[in-house]
């Protein structure tokens, strides 16, 4: 890896108001190499998926960079009692490891719960540590990409997307995806449909082909 690659910035942590260094990897250095079908892009040299959790070296907030600064004063109470009172500093700047990322991602699932965040949040990250495990090649891939498949169905049936990267048929695409990989045909079927239905799925093309290439695999398969 080139050093460049890689850049430091400095985050403020809402909870301990402490400042600490994190990575993230410069947009101009990434070399697409290929895309999968549950969004996972992949990439020459560092991936930027692994720094996507900020973690206070200080006292073990953790959470990723969209969500870092929302958090409420019974939010940071809840942290420093459940996390920082017991939190053995380290670092987690620089270069990250697979096994590194992972656990930030780990960590801020943790937070997550301790947070109450929306289903979608929790999914969100199931689903890059699902990611991370397949970079790596291991088994429990699976074992999140299913955490995360549920948290999505509960969030499309509950829950308000306004306000979030995620929109109706991208979410409706993603859990039919996720039953596919996790070989649940009928129900992939199903969530593939009502995503064709959908009036709105004309109006996104590179969308619509991606869930009638997968309809197509499963027919044909």
């Amino acid at each position: 890896m080139k050093l460049e690659e890689l850049y430091e910035k400095k985050v403020i942590c809402k909870v301990c108001n402490e400042e600490f260094v994190t990575s993230k990897v410069r947009i101009s250095k990434l070399r697409l190499v290929k895309k999968d079908s549950d969004f996972l892009a992949h990439y020459e040299g560092e991936n930027p998926v692994k720094y996507g959790v900020f973690v206070c070296p200080h006292c073990g907030y953790a959470a990723m960079e969209s969500k870092f600064n929302n958090i409420s004063f019974r939010g940071k109470e809840t942290i420093l009692k459940e996390i920082a009172s017991r939190w053995n500093k380290r670092e987690f700047s620089g270069k990250r490891s697979n096994e590194e990322a992972i656990e930030a991602y780990k960590l801020a699932l943790y937070c997550g719960e301790l947070l109450n965040y929306k289903k979608l949040d929790m999914a969100n990250i199931c689903l890059r540590i699902g990611w991370l495990y397949r970079i790596v090649g291991s088994q429990e891939e699976k074992k999140f990409l299913n955490l995360a498949l549920g948290l999505y169905k509960e969030a499309y049936l509950n829950e308000s997307l306004n306000g979030s990267s995620m929109d109706e048929i991208t979410l409706g695409y993603l859990i039919g995806e996720l039953s596919r990989r996790l070989d649940n045909k009928e129900e992939a079927l199903k969530w593939f449909n009502t995503v064709l239905s959908n009036p709105k799925t004309k109006n996104n093309a590179a969308l619509e082909g991606m869930v009638r290439e997968q309809w197509m695999n499963i027919r044909e398969g």
